[in-house]
């Protein structure tokens, strides 16, 4: 039985204090999955089109679906991932988010360049295909993108309003002594 002298603690108590301790920060990253995945839809959307029906070239078409993909995302980041965080100057915000995610997009359009050009270039037949600039792109590109964004935005961008206070501790000496 649980309780006891000796005895082992239940997982609840474990759950439980994980999920104190981290529901928020769960909570905002599911929120900033939510807007990414309907960013990278329209990213992935876009860059198709505009490289097989308009015929763009890759590294544009990219560039130009990152922008709008972007824009998308800063309003559903802004307005719902992170509506409860202080809100600074929205010229700030826009500019930082949209810095933080220029270097998002050179880590997805590095991704792109090194397979298409670099690795494309010794195997065209591979890495110079559709599928190969997808995944350079969307899978490799987008993922550490997607990393180094959530904490940027999360660190610079949406910043806490201030630390929330600490439990003071309380220790009896006098007692037990």
């Amino acid at each position: 039985m649980t309780g006891e002298p000796g005895s082992r603690q239940t997982q609840p108590g474990l759950v439980r204090t994980l999920v104190d301790r981290f529901g928020h920060l769960v909570r905002e990253l599911s929120k900033f999955a939510t807007v990414g995945g309907v960013a990278f839809l329209i990213d992935f959307t876009l860059f198709n089109y505009l490289t097989s029906v308009r015929g763009v070239e890759q590294v544009t078409a990219k560039t130009i679906s990152t922008v709008i993909a972007a824009t998308f995302a800063f309003l559903g980041n802004r307005f719902w991932t992170w509506r409860h965080r202080k809100r600074s100057h929205p010229a700030r915000e826009y500019a930082l988010f949209f810095f933080f995610n220029g270097v998002g997009l050179g880590i997805a359009v590095a991704c792109l360049a090194i397979s298409r050009y670099g690795l494309g270039s010794m195997w065209p037949g591979v890495f110079q295909t559709p599928l190969a600039d997808n995944i350079a792109s969307f899978i490799v590109g987008t993922g550490l993108g997607t990393l180094f964004r959530f904490w940027s935005y999360r660190r610079f961008v949406f910043v806490e309003a201030g630390t929330p206070p600490v439990r003071e501790v309380k220790h009896d000496r006098d007692h037990g002594a």
